[in-house]
């Protein structure tokens, strides 16, 4: 048994690593900040010691597991290079254990984590299976064949493994802080490609995906008739049960399948992993009733019905422009009758910066919009504008803080659509206390 020590353990990642180590009965433990986020109950839950960042932490006994966002410069990553202990970024380590099995890496700019979570959630049914969803969920099966992971495009850290499969879901430009523009993010899913050891299933819809060159198989899937497995005859049902939908592979009727969820996005996310279980032999009927179960990853259009006012409350991670499009156009598909109230907070001012004139078109696309404060993230805390440079943007939104949260009760039976990457639960909560 190893003890493990995680620098940064409520990141997204790193908690589901931690998760994962866990069940495998490997000791862990971990150190972040006191402020409280969505991850920390899973870790209590299977009762991994939580602990304020601290020196003194660091024993002479453990491995040390960094997350992406803390320096060589901190003090507990520090002491463990003075211990001379075996300090692995979270990445490298990642990419280390995928070894260990047959290994499925689900990227792409948007939609990983929800094709990750479909993914893992069909395939455990098939055959022992680990996984690490981005949404924080971890789960280490005993004599796994496979390893399904969520890997990460942002500074080309999905670079650090070599997975037997690939799940490419699409290609934009994001992470502006790193990235120089779409070419040098089209460069680094392609030096993935080049990686894979035996097949990649690709959205065909997206352009730049066409274009992939790879040395195995590559398995395209989407709505156009190019692709090798294409949805058709999409239907979004009224009584709030999900979408219906054909699938033809290179022209052949395949299946009918039912999932949960709306919006076009969705069907893409569901095509991925029928086209993977496909290939690796999975019955076809355990795929659609496994499709037809998942209810969805955590802050992927978590719902909560709000009886007093007769509002849906949906959180969801959206923050990047293409996400709050397709959120609010999902919303839109299954609450056709509701108006939508987008309240969003930017994630990082360098990704605002970018993004500002295609933030408010999609935002536009609500009803009502309110803005909250961008959330500065650990690598990046401050900027030179503020959310009235975007405010400006959109005529007739609005500022949402703590001191107006009760101007939301007027919108009754309608949809309070909270989105962004950042804190953005906590004016949530407080809305709840509210009522």
């Amino acid at each position: 048994m190893m003890n493990y020590h995680f620098v940064g353990i409520k990141g997204t990642g790193m908690s589901a690593l931690a998760q994962i180590l866990q069940d495998l009965h490997q000791h862990v433990q971990g150190s972040d900040v006191e402020k409280r986020f969505f991850t920390q109950k899973a870790l209590e839950d299977k009762q991994i010691k939580l602990l304020p960042f601290d020196q003194n932490n660091i024993t002479p006994d453990q491995v040390i597991i960094a997350g992406n966002a803390f320096p060589d410069q901190h003090e507990e990553i520090v002491r463990a290079k003075e211990l001379g202990l075996p300090v692995y970024r979270y990445y490298d380590f990642l990419g280390t254990l995928a070894q260990n099995y047959t290994s499925v890496a689900v990227t792409g700019t948007h939609g990983k984590t929800s094709t990750t979570g479909l993914l893992s959630f069909v395939f455990e049914k098939f055959a022992p299976t680990s996984y690490l969803v981005g949404d924080g969920t971890g789960h280490g099966e005993e004599n796994s064949k496979y390893f399904i992971w969520e890997s990460c495009e942002y500074k080309r850290h999905f670079l650090h493994s070599t997975p037997d499969y690939c799940i490419i879901t699409n290609i934009e430009f994001d992470h502006s802080d790193y990235y120089k523009d779409l070419a040098d993010v089209v460069s680094a899913f392609q030096e993935l490609a080049l990686k894979v050891n035996k097949a990649t299933f690709a959205c065909g819809d997206s352009e730049q995906l066409q274009m992939l060159q790879s040395k195995v198989p590559v398995i395209y899937y989407g709505f156009n008739e190019e692709n090798d497995f294409q949805a058709r005859n999409v239907t979004f049902l009224s009584d709030d049960s999900g979408t219906e939908f054909d699938v033809y592979v290179r022209n052949d009727f395949y299946g009918h399948f039912k999932i949960r969820g709306y919006g076009n996005h969705n069907v893409l996310n569901a095509l991925a992993v029928i086209a993977f279980c496909d290939y690796s032999n999975v019955p076809i009927q355990l795929v659609k009733e496994r499709l037809a179960l998942f209810h969805g990853v955590k802050r992927r259009f978590s719902e909560k019905r709000l009886h007093a006012t007769d509002q849906v409350m949906i959180d969801d991670y959206a923050h990047h422009p293409t996400e709050i499009r397709v959120t609010i156009e999902a919303a839109r598909e299954k609450y056709p009758d509701r108006k939508l109230v987008a309240i969003f907070q930017p994630h990082t001012y360098s990704r605002t910066m970018t993004f500002m004139d295609d933030f408010a078109d999609a935002l536009k696309t609500g009803d009502e919009v309110y803005l909250c404060d961008i959330f500065g993230s650990a690598r990046e805390k401050n900027g030179k504008l503020s959310i009235h440079d975007l405010q400006d943007r959109i005529p007739g939104s609005h500022i949402l803080h703590n001191s107006n949260l009760e101007e939301l009760k007027q919108y009754t039976h309608s949809v309070l659509l909270f989105m962004g990457a950042g804190d953005i639960q906590k004016y949530q909560n407080a809305y709840m206390d509210i009522l």
